[in-house]
């Protein structure tokens, strides 16, 4: 008799804690281990492993690989996270309609920033949060960090309703919505030769270590670091202003950031009238796609 092929068993429901273990195998991915997952999901690795293994049994198949470098996805973890992505959105799109039914804001808003926005004098994200907040006590606000090319692909990906990075090369896939135009000057420390230096030239500043950001940058940002004589890398803002406090470093920092340390007397601006330039902030959210409730009424408070 020819054996027939084991057939796996369907799924024909779909419970609140199957979606649950979908939600955890998801962040899982997008963290890339259980190490770095334990603190986002506020649970142990050893949880993790559990709930994993659980999730793989009721699926009937292995999700993904663990090892020294993190986990690794089998074909299966891939094609299981692909429909993961479709059935959240499905939930959300689901939660959306229901609002617009009931007009009740509920549900949530992720969204992504660059570093140091929190310092903008005009704190339009801040209010606009603040009033979203206060039309409905249903609203869920999640707030994630991160640089300007993981919040591009994060809002294309769905991960993100909007994000603020900086305005320089525009993805197709986005659209933008101008925020902040940010003005950056040239900063020493109070530990720099030059802050206590009467006059301080083009010529000396040439010679000087300078310290840059490795974010795109605009070409009136870049000519500027073109006149200097970059030593030094940093992934953000704070990192910059780490350097330019050990008063071996200069380096540009937006004037709002940079005020908390000039007002302390820490720090001070060189030859202003000479080297500074703007730097636009942008709001992005995803190309062609149907915005929510919530998303809706963000934007607005951030127009008005």
């Amino acid at each position: 008799m020819q054996n027939k092929k084991k057939q796996r068993p369907l799924i024909n429901q779909i419970t609140d804690f199957d979606i649950k273990l979908l939600r955890l195998f998801k962040t899982v991915v997008e963290c890339g281990s259980y190490t770095a997952a334990e603190a986002i999901l506020g649970i142990t690795k050893s949880a993790i492993s559990i709930q994993m293994s659980d999730l793989e049994k009721r699926l009937n198949m292995k999700l993904c690989h663990r090892g020294r470098g993190g986990i690794t996805l089998t074909d299966e973890g891939e094609a299981v996270l692909s429909s993961i992505e479709v059935l959240l959105a499905s939930i959300e799109q689901f939660r959306n309609d229901v609002n617009q039914i009931n007009n009740d804001l509920r549900g949530e808003l992720n969204i992504a920033l660059v570093n140091n926005l929190v310092t903008q004098p005009q704190m339009r994200i801040t209010h606009a949060l603040r009033d979203l907040r206060t039309m409905s006590d249903k609203i869920n606000i999640n707030i994630i960090m991160a640089t300007p090319s993981d919040i591009e692909k994060g809002v294309i990906e769905g991960r993100f309703h909007v994000g603020a990075i900086p305005a320089t090369n525009r993805s197709s896939g986005l659209n933008y919505q101008d925020l902040y135009n940010e003005p950056y000057l040239l900063y020493c420390s109070d530990q720099h030769p030059y802050f206590s230096e009467a006059l301080v030239t083009a010529t000396m500043l040439k010679q000087t270590n300078t310290v840059i950001t490795g974010h795109r940058m605009t070409p009136d940002a870049i000519g500027m670091h073109q006149l200097l004589r970059c030593s030094a890398t940093a992934s953000d803002h704070e990192g910059v202003a780490f350097l330019i406090l050990t008063g071996t470093y200069i380096g540009f920092l937006p004037e709002h950031y940079a005020n908390y340390w000039v007002t302390q007397g820490r720090m001070k601006a060189l030859l202003t009238e000479r080297y500074h330039f703007q730097q636009g902030i942008s709001l992005v959210t995803k190309r062609g796609l149907q915005h929510n409730q919530i998303l809706h009424q963000f934007l607005e408070f951030i127009g008005t």
